[in-house]
């Protein structure tokens, strides 16, 4: 149970950096169904990145920790705004239809995610993953450990890092004049505009900063959950379409969206903790689409503004129909 309870919360960060970037994204009026493909690449992207370092510096015997951590995240961030680039060129500049782009963003992220994994070499990133889960595990003792201290401190600092940017984007959509413009964007880009908004600007910017955050969760996993190994890379993309649910389920706001993750990262490996037939397995892992269905239709009834999604999401601002 104890390592159930582990692996769930190790899990728990790549849907959360998945679901926040999402809510970001979405927030902006943007409804990007690419993320699946952001994640995926995110992990070849700070892969890449570790790789280079390893180069560099002579192997991973060489490496600091510290710094193998950082070119992770800094290479994951900028394969993400890259796709979030894309994404906002082609639906805001181009004005492309949101659906049918995130779709293609999908497809093309884990398509270029295969293609470049296999032009680095990845022999040292195994070697040096476990600089990313040890940050916490100085505090456990070698011996006689409870099970309580090991499930607090048995993770890394990119489960730490989803939660704080959780948290920094519910303030800052709630309490700043940046956050607040970002609403007013994806509620009504029109009214935005005409109160002197660059609705332009605030779409490009809240897109590209989601997808960087979503390409954190893609890392998360290969970091987290694969030991550096990118062998099930593929099965972020299964947990990139139930971040996308996530984001219903926490009615676009990133502080719920820290428990629903807990939630749905429990549910997801649910099936795994249980010895039960196949038929069972199956119905267990519908759990976390059935919640989200249940919560959809909840939130439909109900009908209150402040848990529902933006007034103007997936729809293109044309200026010239203002």
């Amino acid at each position: 149970m104890v390592a159930y309870i582990i692996l769930s919360i190790k899990l728990f960060s790549v849907f959360l950096f998945g679901a926040a970037g999402e809510i970001i994204t979405e927030k902006s009026g943007h409804l990007n169904l690419g993320t699946p493909g952001v994640m995926c690449f995110g992990a070849v992207g700070g892969g890449l990145g570790i790789s280079i370092y390893c180069s560099w510096v002579g192997g991973p015997n060489n490496a600091n920790a510290i710094l193998v951590v950082l070119f992770g995240i800094v290479f994951a961030l900028l394969f993400g705004a890259a796709l979030g680039l894309l994404y906002s060129f082609l639906t805001v500049t181009r004005r492309a239809n949101q659906n049918i782009t995130g779709l293609a963003l999908t497809t093309f992220g884990v398509a270029l995610a295969d293609m470049v994994i296999n032009m680095f070499d990845r022999t040292c990133i195994p070697q040096v993953s476990s600089y990313f889960t040890t940050i916490l595990n100085h505090f456990i003792p070698e011996a006689n450990t409870p099970d309580a201290v090991r499930i607090f401190f048995s993770h890394g600092i990119l489960v730490i890092l989803a939660v704080v940017i959780a948290v920094l984007a519910s303030i800052v959509m709630k309490k700043t004049k940046v956050g607040l413009a970002l609403r007013a964007v994806g509620e009504s880009p029109a009214t935005a505009d005409a109160q002197g908004i660059d609705v332009a600007k605030y779409k490009y910017a809240g897109t590209m900063i989601g997808c960087a955050i979503c390409a954190l969760g893609g890392l998360s996993y290969i970091m987290n959950i694969g030991n550096g190994q990118f062998d099930q890379a593929a099965s972020i993309e299964n947990i990139g379409w139930l971040a996308v649910a996530l984001v219903i389920f926490s009615v676009w706001k990133p502080n719920i969206a820290i428990l629903g993750s807990l939630i749905f990262s429990f549910l997801y490996q649910l099936p795994q903790a249980l010895v039960i037939d196949t038929v069972t397995t199956d119905a267990l892992n519908m759990l976390p689409y059935l919640v989200t269905i249940i919560v959809l239709i909840g939130t439909s009834i109900v009908g209150k503004k402040n848990i529902q999604p933006p007034l103007a999401l997936g729809i293109n601002y044309f200026r010239e129909d203002r």
